[in-house]
């Protein structure tokens, strides 16, 4: 274990959701919870003393974008990424193996690690177990994950068994890599959609030394109903006394059904993406302000927001600002959907602990679709 960090669950239920607090060198954040993204140390389009407003107590940064700029020594002088971008609270970040997969040019996956061209500037960039522990360390996040090899769905069952073979190795040799002792990692369950595969990766990553786990590897192509049921044959083999962390997801419906599964924690970019196309979250669904009929709508989002500058805009104001291509109009949506998202995680939190999560859960479920 490392040292500061720990994880304690309070209350449990058989149907599978958990609430817990997780606690790090930054202080103590209760779960199940929600990250916002800062990929590059940012929230898109959100300040962070906005951020603090939502009620978020941990954010996700990543490895492989702030490996290539500014670059982690840049970042390590400044005191770790949470100092670089203003932010006092926890932090994790991911490996850089999504980005990989998704972002880089001319990639070439071997045993050793990944070799590829940067999408910046076409650079040559080799990134290892080792490798990824030692930037990560330099950032100076609370939480590292592994270095995982992603592919996307559907894919071949032998190539799916060999991305998770390998993961498996690097997960390993990033275990043997650590330097530091304040700071947690997480292993990577891979495995595809095959429940064998998943099992076996989750029985072997189990037997390891991490101080939390993560499911990877979805969010890449697959339907809802595909995560549930890969979700359902995963987290039974996970700890009991340890962190699960659902990688890249999701919809508010997405995460209900994960809490329902027994995972503790989430980041997705929806809040901030949907954000930028004009479409919020509310407690009465998904709201397109795009849409003309809210053009003479004098009501705000969310009459109850505690963001008391949120509450000074209409409906009206903010289809106005979308027709009108202003930044400001994602800038104020993004930063209501990350206060909703936290507003949605603490009525789970909440549940779970009354012993009322199944009504909450089947009131809300579908609500998003």
């Amino acid at each position: 274990m490392s040292d500061g960090f720990g994880f304690h669950v309070e209350v449990a239920h058989s149907s599978g959701s958990r609430a817990g607090v997780l606690t790090t060198p930054h202080g103590q954040v209760q779960t199940p919870l929600f990250m916002p993204v800062a990929t590059l140390a940012s929230v898109k389009g959100v300040d962070i003393a906005r951020v603090v407003e939502t009620g978020a107590t941990m954010l996700l940064a990543n490895t492989y974008h702030l490996h290539l700029r500014p670059g982690e020594e840049l970042v390590s002088q400044a005191g770790g990424v949470g100092h670089f971008m203003g932010w006092s609270g926890p932090t994790l970040t991911d490996s850089g193996g999504y980005q990989v997969f998704s972002l880089a040019q001319q990639v070439k996956v071997t045993d050793h690690g990944a070799a590829f061209r940067s999408h910046l500037d076409g650079s040559q960039v080799n990134l290892t177990p080792e490798k990824a522990v030692a930037i990560q360390e330099s950032l100076g996040a609370d939480v590292a994950m592994q270095l995982d090899h992603v592919i996307g769905l559907p894919a071949a069952r032998n190539d799916v068994a060999e991305a998770m073979e390998r993961s498996l190795a690097w997960g390993e040799r990033c275990l043997a890599a650590r330097q530091k002792s304040d700071q947690a990692m997480f292993g990577i369950v891979q495995g595809g959609l095959d429940p064998e595969l998943r099992a076996i990766s989750a029985k072997h990553l189990r037997s390891l030394p991490f101080e939390g786990f993560a499911v990877g590897g979805l969010s890449v192509g697959e339907g809802p109903e595909a995560m549930a049921s890969t979700l359902q044959v995963t987290v039974p083999y996970l700890p009991q006394d340890k962190p699960r962390y659902l990688m890249g997801v999701g919809t508010p419906s997405d995460i209900l059904g994960a809490v329902n599964e027994g995972i503790d924690m989430f980041d997705c970019v929806m809040p901030t993406r949907s954000g930028r196309t004009g479409l919020a979250f509310t407690w009465q669904g998904k709201v397109n302000l795009k849409n003309s009929k809210y053009q003479n709508d004098k009501m705000p989002l969310d009459e109850d927001c505690e963001i008391k500058e949120l509450n000074k805009y209409s409906k009206s104001y903010l289809n106005h600002l979308i027709k009108s291509n202003e930044m400001m109009a994602s800038m104020l949506i993004s930063l209501h959907n990350i206060y909703f998202y936290q507003q949605f995680m603490g009525e789970i939190r909440k549940n779970i602990k009354n012993g009322t999560f199944q009504s909450f859960y089947k009131k809300y479920m579908n609500l998003f679709d």
